[in-house]
């Protein structure tokens, strides 16, 4: 008679609880891909022009969308203090163990792949749509990606990408990087772990963390301020939008992107299985858009696998739920009201700020 040792089978039997509650969320938001390939590199759009009133974005759909992410947040959140949860973090941090063990060198390798990338293309600083003609920096893109060969020459590369974001943002405007912090986390990020420092004992992870979650924010209030500039987009792939008008797609689109996003704040299991939620669908997209696509999004798709891949647990309270929706709905009015604010701000032409 073959006895089954206690740890495997609960290892098989977390394994298989884990894929039935990431696999049908995933395959629900994959329909979401077409939205999630960043409109910016694949149409025409127009930073400048006037946003979609506040009055129009807070609708009553946007609204029922908006409640049923705040009570899928605070399930998430009361899960996690159960034995469910501790189950699922222990087959998490089996699953993950190679990525968790090689976090920084998949970093390396993959902006390494990306910088590379970008050099062969030419005329690119950083992202397809921030075009430039000076031709010495696809050369300093391919410097800093040799960089990345050495764990001591590493934060050389990360100091080049904050000289080429402050560059293109002298270029662009501010509200126009505003879409890419993410750059800088990962900048901090390298030259942290190649100097082996914690700022202010925050951990590098934490703040390229906090920047993805940042970036992926403000990404989603621009699909509800401009979602005419998917249109073409979803008038070429119909399909994607489930049959929804697409309008109510991108308002979805919008709410998914946002409360994942902010998941990446939250508790632990929360921010790690949106992580994983948000690679699946940052890949699929590479499948229906191509290889602009996968460069574009490679850096992220691997900061998210590295905070999928993040064993750090912290003790979590009811509390913590039935907070949840205030600090939500205080990130998303804050998140509003920068973008709003902002593009009036800078770009003006404007009567006023739009009337809620």
């Amino acid at each position: 008679m073959v006895r089954v040792s206690a740890p495997r089978l609960s290892l098989g039997l977390g394994l298989r609880t884990l894929a039935g509650i990431v696999a049908p969320p995933a395959l629900l938001f994959a329909g979401t891909s077409s939205a999630s390939a960043h409109v910016k590199w694949f149409c025409a759009y127009d930073v400048a022009g006037q946003p979609r009133g506040l009055e129009q974005v807070l609708c009553p759909n946007f609204e029922w969308l908006t409640g049923l992410a705040i009570v899928c947040l605070m399930l998430g959140c009361l899960a996690e203090g159960m034995p469910l949860g501790s189950a699922l973090m222990n087959a998490l941090d089996r699953v993950t163990s190679c990525i968790r063990t090689d976090t920084e060198l998949l970093v390396r390798c993959t902006l390494g792949f990306f910088l590379v990338s970008v050099w062969g293309l030419g005329g690119i600083i950083l992202t397809p749509e921030l075009k430039t003609d000076a031709t010495w920096i696809p050369w300093l893109q391919l410097a800093m990606a040799v960089c990345l060969i050495s764990r001591r020459t590493m934060p050389l590369t990360g100091l080049g990408i904050v000289f080429l974001f402050s560059f293109a943002t002298a270029q662009y405007g501010l509200f126009h990087l505003a879409d890419y912090p993410v750059f800088l986390g990962v900048a901090v990020y390298l030259i942290c772990q190649g100097l082996d420092v914690k700022p202010f004992n925050i951990r590098p992870l934490d703040i390229v963390r906090w920047t993805a979650a940042v970036t992926l924010m403000w990404a989603s209030v621009e699909k509800w301020a401009y979602p005419q500039w998917t249109n073409p987009l979803l008038a070429a792939k119909p399909q994607m939008t489930m049959g929804a008008s697409p309008e109510l797609f991108m308002q979805a689109a919008g709410v998914i992107e946002f409360t994942l996003a902010f998941a990446l704040i939250w508790t632990p299991l929360v921010r790690r299985m949106s992580a994983m939620i948000l690679a699946a669908i940052f890949v699929s997209a590479v499948f229906e858009f191509g290889k602009v696509d996968a460069i574009g999004h490679s850096g992220i798709i691997v900061v998210l696998l590295g905070i999928a891949a993040d064993d750090v647990r912290s003790a979590v309270r009811v509390r913590d739920a039935a907070w949840a929706p205030a600090y939500f709905g205080g990130a998303l009015a804050i998140f509003l009201a920068l973008y709003y604010v902002g593009h009036e701000a800078m770009y003006g032409g404007s009567i006023g700020l739009p009337v809620i």
